[in-house]
């Protein structure tokens, strides 16, 4: 069963429940039900969070509203500039086969903060994992756009992947975005939050 990907502290809350870890294993083809059942244990694991309203070591509030789930409709931007959105879209993306393209969109957003000493390693990495003709991840890009990022990111610079990024997040904002917003898991999450809010 896949997990949700969150950094670790912001995930601290759930270290100590036996029933909220996630299971690790081999990937499988996920179809939208079991999609819908993994959804169904992470809001078992953050609802009493939630009621309980526990904050963050930098008072941030680390779990999920029903207002912020409605803001992921707004925007693809919207739903991106959220932990929580990309876990949940992250998961969307597996059950489509297609998380290459968000895994990407965040290793390019990554490597924008990367010092300058450290671009050639980072460059190197993303070209091998998603860019190259036989990447393990690789993501959708004509072949001009696939040369002229790897020129790119032989001699690499913060803008590196700039042309590749936008070309993905369009494909995600025009193809898998707006599934997103239609499918089960989403609609399902958004009304499990609105029902508790409202108790």
């Amino acid at each position: 069963m896949p997990g949700f990907f969150f950094p670790h502290n912001n995930m601290a809350e759930l270290n100590g429940k036996e029933d909220c870890k996630l299971a690790e294993g081999k990937i499988h083809k996920k179809k939208q039900k079991a999609f819908g059942a993994d959804l169904k244990n992470y809001l078992k694991c953050m609802v009493p969070h939630i009621e309980s309203g526990i904050k963050t070591s930098n008072s941030r509030n680390v779990l999920l509203s029903a207002e912020e789930v409605i803001q992921w409709s707004h925007s693809l931007e919207k739903l991106l500039a959220s932990q929580s959105g990309q876990g949940v879209f992250r998961e969307f993306l597996k059950s489509e086969f297609s998380e290459e393209n968000i895994e990407f969109w965040l290793a390019c957003e990554d490597y924008k903060k990367t010092k300058s000493d450290h671009l050639h390693g980072k460059a190197e990495r993303i070209y091998e994992e998603f860019v190259q003709s036989d990447a393990i991840k690789q993501i959708n890009i004509d072949y001009q756009m696939r040369e002229a990022t790897a020129k790119k990111a032989q001699d690499p610079t913060h803008a590196s992947f700039d042309e590749a990024q936008k070309t993905v997040y369009i494909l995600m904002e025009r193809d898998s975005y707006p599934r997103f917003l239609k499918s089960k898991a989403y609609l399902n999450l958004l009304n499990q939050l609105q029902t508790s809010t409202s108790k």
